[in-house]
């Protein structure tokens, strides 16, 4: 079974920037920082009980899901929608399921593709799978505009694809959203990760842990690490719930030790630690 790494962010993330498109920005880093590290799912949680905090999770939530959607899909999955308006300064991904092929005669028996399914009719429906024309997919009738995963099966006068799934896929296929209506203590409960981590400024010393985290982390098939918001830390969201961070996560972690800021910000720490963790277990392998 393929490990899947999950982190959580909160709804206000981005905050503490006043401009859409300074917010769109930072999440695109976000997402990008995602996709470098394979994380398979991005979780958007609540953080406050601020009647905004849904709108905040729109946001979020959307522009991460549009920086995931092969660019070839994009106009076909999203409406025009005020949150998509500096959608043009996402930086792209180029993950293995953003092709840059977009010719028929280039595709290879075996090769696998996002797909959002145009029109069906007896067991068989039409897809686009980003190339000149729409292509076959035989046995099933899909609904319109749903995206599906699918591997090439046939080439000839008319390509014919087949269902495949994302554990199929031989190489990092991206990351999927969920925002979360639960707050994070009820959250975790829910999913019953194997291996729960909470970055924090208070916690302890990444080098300290690195033995046990490194342990679980290789026996664990789910993993969390999950981070806290512009104005308050993870600490701080959870005590709001009445729980104490450290008794509903497996580890509390500082992953920037002797920070020269009074503050690190979430796309900061993102990015540090997913690099802390991705060189640690690589080193241990």
């Amino acid at each position: 079974m393929r490990k899947r790494l999950c982190i959580a962010l909160p709804a206000s993330v981005v905050s503490d920037t006043p401009h859409l498109r300074e917010k769109t920005s930072k999440i695109g880093l976000m997402g990008r920082a995602a996709a470098i590290f394979r994380v398979d799912e991005i979780v958007i949680f609540p953080d406050t009980s601020d009647s905004n905090q849904k709108t905040e999770m729109d946001l979020v939530s959307k522009l991460l899901s549009y920086l995931e959607t092969p660019q070839y899909l994009r106009k076909k999955m999203f409406k025009l929608s005020p949150d998509l308006q500096y959608a043009g300064i996402l930086p792209p991904l180029r993950t293995p399921h953003h092709p840059l092929n977009r010719r028929m005669k280039e595709l290879r028996v075996g090769e696998f593709r996002e797909a959002v399914a145009l029109s069906n009719r007896e067991k068989q429906t039409l897809v686009d799978i980003g190339v000149e024309q729409p292509v076959l997919l035989r046995g099933k009738e899909l609904a319109v505009g749903k995206r599906v995963t699918v591997k090439v099966a046939k080439i000839g006068k008319v390509v014919e694809v087949g269902l495949a799934s994302r554990d199929e896929t031989p190489s990092y296929w991206g990351y999927t959203v969920t925002a979360e209506e639960l707050p994070f203590g009820s959250f975790l409960k829910k999913r019953d990760f194997d291996l729960t981590v909470a970055t924090s400024k208070y916690g302890s010393p990444f080098a300290d842990v690195a033995g046990e985290i490194v342990g679980k982390w290789k026996e664990a098939n789910s993993v969390l690490v999950a981070f806290g918001a512009p104005s308050q830390g993870l600490s701080d969201i959870v005590r709001r719930e009445g729980s104490r961070l450290s008794e509903i996560v497996d580890f509390v972690v500082n992953t920037v030790s002797m920070q020269g800021t009074e503050t690190v910000r979430t796309e900061e720490a993102l990015i540090a630690s997913l690099a802390v963790f991705n060189v640690f277990l690589t080193l241990k392998r």
